[in-house]
């Protein structure tokens, strides 16, 4: 199926009046005034309020956790997205969206996001501790380690830095154990279907 533009040359032409917030008004069009013209007589009209990005940001934020409060991740990921790109340096926003995208399973994406609020926001103890979850999800415990360990620096008091820490030296701990043991990735596996004995 090939798509095509519509060249219905019937097709009626929309009035600029439906427009209000255009930078020109229907009278300079009538009038032919050039581009240079129309910014002169723009800048001594009165303008309406501009286009403010950061409200635009804010409401998408809020959308964003309303959705999310309501178990609606992916709708929630959609508008913390647009609300980042108005405000890429919301680092709040990086972090929720690496929370609910380890909800979602999406540990890469979530490493991604954890790790841009951190380099936003170097002293918050929540991005270093969702950082270090995502580590974990991602299967990287050394560095969730020292990801805990940034949180418990910046907030001694945080018991969920210092609890997801031990489950990270855990982890370590139990991978040294299976290495020290014998086990490597290819050993030891069981193996699907009959095992034949020989005699």
């Amino acid at each position: 199926m090939k798509l095509t533009w519509n060249k219905n040359k019937g097709n009626k032409k929309r009035s600029l009046q439906q427009f209000p917030n255009l930078p020109f008004d229907q009278q300079d069009q009538e009038h032919g005034l050039s581009g240079t013209e129309l910014e002169k007589n723009d800048d001594n009209n009165e303008h309406q309020e501009p286009f403010d990005a950061k409200q635009l940001a804010l409401s998408f934020e809020a959308q964003g956790n309303n959705l999310a409060e309501d178990g609606k991740f992916r709708e929630a990921l959609g508008k913390w997205e647009a609300a980042l790109n108005l405000r890429p340096e919301n680092a709040v926003l990086h972090e929720q969206k690496a929370q609910v995208l380890l909800e979602l399973g999406d540990a890469w994406n979530a490493l991604k996001a954890a790790t841009r609020a951190t380099e936003l926001e170097q002293s918050w103890a929540e991005a270093w501790i969702t950082l270090g979850r995502a580590q974990l999800n991602f299967g990287e415990p050394d560095k969730a380690i020292e990801s805990f360990e940034r949180a418990l620096a910046i907030k001694p008091d945080s018991e969920e830095a210092r609890d997801d820490r031990q489950t990270a030296l855990h982890l370590v701990k139990r991978r040294k154990q299976l290495h020290l043991s014998g086990l490597s990735n290819d050993a030891n596996r069981f193996v699907v279907g009959d095992k034949t004995e020989v005699s």
